[in-house]
């Protein structure tokens, strides 16, 4: 079983799975948003198995950064992935994916 691990690599939540899985010795890889990017399918795979507002973290200072008008239009799945896709740091994290 393969297993990938979303997210950037100074998130103490990513960094604590990270350690969980080798302490466990499952093999696993890391896809940090930052290095390698984020692109819609992934997203919007992820939103078919999880509500799009379970994906996207409001409590964060990217979310807290962004001005009023771009809070206020996250009304829907597609209007919270082109977000997510413009500041990938809008996604919480870790996401865990068993292929």
């Amino acid at each position: 079983m393969a297993v990938t691990v979303y997210g950037i690599a100074n998130c103490d939540q990513c960094r604590k799975a990270l350690a969980w899985l080798r302490e466990h010795g499952i093999e696993h890889r890391f896809h940090d948003f930052r290095v390698d990017g984020l692109d819609r399918r992934m997203l919007e795979r992820w939103c078919s198995h999880l509500p799009w507002n379970s994906l996207l973290n409001r409590r964060g200072l990217t979310w807290r950064g962004l001005d009023d008008a771009a809070r206020t239009q996250v009304v829907d799945q597609a209007s919270a992935v082109e977000l997510m896709l413009a500041h990938p740091t809008l996604v919480k994290r870790p996401v865990i994916v068993l292929d």
